[in-house]
């Protein structure tokens, strides 16, 4: 402690009001009231590590008008209810590592600068309920017992509640909080997070109930656990979800926005779900029994490495599509024709067709054998047709290029491995007109000897 410290005794850690060399505390009833007398709005107020009474603490408040100035509260415990209706903190307020043992109501009071509870420790219930802050909110490792209540609050400049801990039902919902970092905290149960504006992460978090989310602007919880359910909608927002883990089931609502899910472990249903541009950019080592993706971008999206891809239901889908036109090549056919048809981002990264894809070449997960796999496994489950028919080629076209065996690609150049009939037809066109052509030039060289010898033909 940087303070000289109440000579009371050596247990008392209560900053020292000289010229009495005892904390405010301690001090007898007239030099109570002298030092509360100098007290005044909008001064400094320096009770570090002094126990505050609940009588004790409403004395103070009332001999500062209900408007402290900076606030230095570090330590400080706190043994009745805290409740600041109607106080205005006019600078930054301090209390880091102190204890309230009964109610922390913050409701109704104003913060103009910032508030620091770093390290505090909360035994009943705290309440941040509309709570009007101009500056920055720290709960940084802080402890909280009971529930703790954040709805409609507004904070100015974000909440940092770094390696904190919920133990009891913990709500934001409402709550405009321009940033809020929850990395490494642990919520012991329920955890409400509904309509909040602002970006929000929760890298490392862990959910012991259930979890409902929400974000705006950016949205991580990269190496989150969840044991129970995870329910997160997000609008406008970039959302990392690698890694995560989920017990129970798992709803993500996306709208214009975009996910990266990989290696994330959904051991439960799982329902990824789009609305206007969404986008989901990897499924890479996403280990998920069931899984349905609707409405949903994957036209860049990674599916290498998925772990169940049977379990996985498209619907209202869209995919990238090949390139179109004619390509000569040095390798057997030398002559390649590519019609429009619907694949997965990972055959544009082995093919190369891009300069974007190139980079993804190297993937040792997007072989050919294991994409003609991922494509035979997805096709089932796709809801559209001609989405379906297309992997359903594109499954033989991967196995030809993993094996190059000759009879798969003479079964591709003469009739698309049976799903390409316009093909066939044209083959069947071209050698009716070769025969034909060829029948044409017989009969006539025939018939040209005999027209130019008649005299001959007739005499003999």
């Amino acid at each position: 402690m940087d303070w000289v410290t109440c000579a009371h005794s050596a247990a008392c850690t209560g900053i020292a009001r000289q010229p009495y060399g005892l904390c405010l505390s301690h001090l007898p009833p007239e030099h109570l009231d002298q030092e509360l007398a100098e007290m005044s709005s909008g001064r400094l107020l320096d009770l570090r590590g002094t126990t505050l009474t609940g009588d004790l603490l409403a004395r103070v408040l009332e001999a500062t008008g209900n408007r402290p100035g900076r606030a230095r509260l570090d330590r400080v415990r706190f043994t009745g209810d805290v409740r600041l209706a109607g106080v205005t903190f006019a600078g930054d307020v301090t209390l880091d590592e102190a204890r309230f043992d009964r109610l922390a109501s913050f409701f109704g009071a104003r913060f103009e600068g910032n508030v620091s509870l770093a390290g505090a420790r909360f035994a009943r219930e705290l309440s941040f309920h509309g709570v009007r802050v101009r500056g920055h909110v720290r709960l940084d490792r802080a402890v909280m017992a009971r529930d703790a209540l954040f709805s409609q609050a507004v904070f100015g400049h974000g909440l940092s509640c770094e390696r904190a801990r919920f133990d009891g039902y913990a709500t934001f919902d409402g709550a405009r909080l321009g940033g809020a970092a929850f990395r490494g905290a642990r919520f012991g149960r329920t955890v409400s997070f509904r309509k909040v504006a602002g970006s929000a992460w929760f890298d490392g978090a862990h959910f012991a109930a259930d979890a409902y989310l929400s974000g705006t602007g950016r949205f991580s919880a990269a190496r989150c656990r969840a044991d129970g359910v995870l329910d997160l909608s997000v609008q406008d927002c970039g959302v990392d979800l690698r890694r995560i883990d989920v017990t129970g089931t798992t709803t993500i609502r996306l709208a214009d926005s975009h996910a990266d899910l990989e290696g994330a472990v959904l051991r439960g249903h799982a329902v990824v779900k789009g609305r206007g541009r969404a986008m989901v950019s990897s499924l890479r080592h996403v280990e998920a029994p069931s899984m349905e993706l609707v409405a949903l971008d994957l036209s860049a999206c990674r599916f290498a490495g998925l772990a169940h891809p049977a379990g996985v239901r498209l619907r209202d889908c869209t995919f990238a599509l090949t390139p179109r036109g004619v390509r000569v090549s040095l390798r057997w056919p030398m002559l390649r024709w590519f019609s429009r048809r619907r694949a997965l981002a990972d055959e544009h990264g082995l093919r190369g067709w891009s300069a974007a894809d190139s980079a993804a070449a190297a993937d040792r997960q997007a072989t050919a054998d294991r994409l003609a796999t991922l494509y035979a496994e997805l096709r089932p489950h796709v809801d559209d047709s001609g989405t379906s028919a297309d992997f359903a080629f594109a499954a033989m076209e991967m196995r030809r290029q993993a094996s190059r065996r000759w009879w798969l690609s003479l079964s591709w150049l003469l009739w698309g491995y049976g799903m390409r009939l316009g093909r066939a037809a044209g083959w069947a066109a071209l050698i009716a007109a070769i025969t034909g052509g060829a029948l044409l030039w017989t009969s006539t060289s025939h018939a040209a000897p005999r027209a130019s010898h008649p005299r001959s033909a007739i005499h003999s």
